[in-house]
């Protein structure tokens, strides 16, 4: 009689087990799947938000897309501007740090100008000086040469100033209107609230989550556009004040500069001059 060796006994054994394994892994797979769409689907009802913001959108009326389209484009305006002048502040901070470097120079006023940029607002209150300085030939005897160009280089000054102001006054209005434009958005969801209260004769969860989560909603949206626009106004005139007082400094030093040019030409240049 042939003995089976020992490993060929033991698989031998074994096997009934392994087949009774694989029929309880198979029945456990299978009652997986079937149970996974119930563990599936809570979590995609959770994804979707009932009285999100595109609730708000697709079931509101007109009253409420009015208001969500004003918050957008006061947003978008804010952000505009924002950007808008913070880049236009670094440019003049760029042709300011270039007129120093010009000024720093030995050569005639007249010649440092076209060393300038032709937008600069450096070069144009320099040669307005120049200007001024040339129109002065006439008013000598009624009105002193220092003072007749401190008032043109204040006016050129003011000019500068005036400029790098535009577009604030819509963020200070932004940063005014935009919590009460969410206010009116909140109240008209309230009213909404209200009225399906009042039509349905139940004050029930499920009729009044909608309205008043449109409602919370609309002055969330409100704060969301009006603080952008205030922080961005307030750090933007910061800015201002510290570019117009380099804008004054540099307006003193061409004060300076230009008396102490006229004062070294000859009588007949500075008749000419």
């Amino acid at each position: 009689m042939t003995r089976t060796p020992y490993p060929s006994r033991l698989v031998s054994s074994w096997r009934p087990l392994a087949l009774l394994g694989l029929g309880l892994l198979a029945a456990g797979l299978a009652q997986a799947q079937a149970s996974a769409p119930a563990i599936v689907a809570p979590v995609s009802e959770a994804a979707f938000n009932p009285y999100g913001l595109r609730s708000v959108w697709g079931q509101g009326d007109w009253v409420a897309r009015s208001t969500l389209v004003i918050l957008a484009l006061m947003s978008l305006l804010s952000w505009y501007f924002i950007v808008a002048k913070w880049l236009a502040q670094r440019q003049l901070h760029k042709q300011l740090r270039l007129a120093q470097q010009v000024f720093a120079g030995a050569e005639p006023l007249h010649r440092r100008s076209a060393a300038l940029t032709v937008h600069s607002p450096f070069r144009a209150m320099l040669e307005s000086a120049l200007v001024a300085a040339r129109r002065h030939v006439g008013l000598a005897r009624q009105v002193e040469l220092g003072n007749w160009l401190s008032q043109d280089i204040v006016q050129s000054v003011a000019t500068v100033q005036m400029r790098s102001q535009e577009g604030l006054s819509v963020l200070a209005t932004i940063g005014a209107t935009a919590p009460f434009v969410g206010l009116f958005g909140t109240v008209w969801g309230i009213y909404n609230a209200l009225v399906t209260i009042g039509v349905s004769g139940q004050a029930s969860i499920d009729k009044v989550a909608g309205p008043v989560g449109e409602a919370l909603i609309m002055t969330a949206l409100g704060l969301a556009v009006a603080v952008p626009a205030v922080l961005g106004y307030n750090w933007l005139v910061r800015r201002n004040r510290v570019a117009l007082h380099d804008v004054k400094a540099f307006g003193s030093e061409l004060h300076t500069q230009l008396l102490e040019e006229i004062e070294k030409m000859p009588p007949l240049a500075k008749s000419g001059a």
